[in-house]
């Protein structure tokens, strides 16, 4: 059964947090995206960097250069200056009439975990597969459902997270 998403007070306390979003679908991730923004600036969030790639296959490239740029080892930083505390993934991968979409979001999937083993950064997956267009609208167009306000809930809580593990 599909959840709705419940308001959480969260803070980022003025953290940057990075967003990759695919253009394919846009009508999809483009309203992921907005979600997502606005939950992350209701929390506080200092920046937001948003970076579009073409599909969900192109995710994880960008989303590792973040990581290895804000990783707690990297001397360098964003083209911000900022470190992201975490970095939001958005997709939406809708299956077809062959396998391809399964082969797409299985490696997506695969890849995004390595990024946040690797780089130790919070990598938030929201790039969705689905059945059907009728279960991109339910988990992107209604606001009460919307996966982007619920990974920027989860982006900000793993923030705070790995922050408190970095302060002991």
């Amino acid at each position: 059964m599909l959840k709705t998403i419940k308001k959480k007070k969260l803070q980022a306390s003025g953290g940057c947090f990075a967003i990759v979003a695919s253009r394919y679908n846009g009508r999809y991730v483009d309203s992921m995206m907005r979600a997502a923004v606005s939950e992350l600036k209701r929390a506080g969030a200092k920046q937001i960097r948003i970076v579009r790639v073409p599909g969900a296959y192109e995710i994880p490239l960008v989303a590792a250069r973040l990581a290895r740029n804000c990783s707690p080892h990297a001397q360098s930083l964003t083209s911000s200056g900022i470190r992201p505390a975490a970095i939001i993934c958005l997709g939406v991968i809708l299956r077809g009439e062959t396998v391809h979409a399964a082969h797409i979001g299985e490696a997506v999937s695969h890849a995004l975990m390595e990024v946040q083993v690797a780089y130790e950064v919070p990598v938030i997956h929201e790039v969705l597969l689905l059945e059907n267009e009728a279960q991109a609208r339910a988990r992107c167009l209604d606001p009460q459902r919307n996966r982007g306000r619920e990974a920027a809930q989860t982006a900000l809580t793993m923030a705070q997270v790995m922050a408190g593990l970095r302060a002991k």
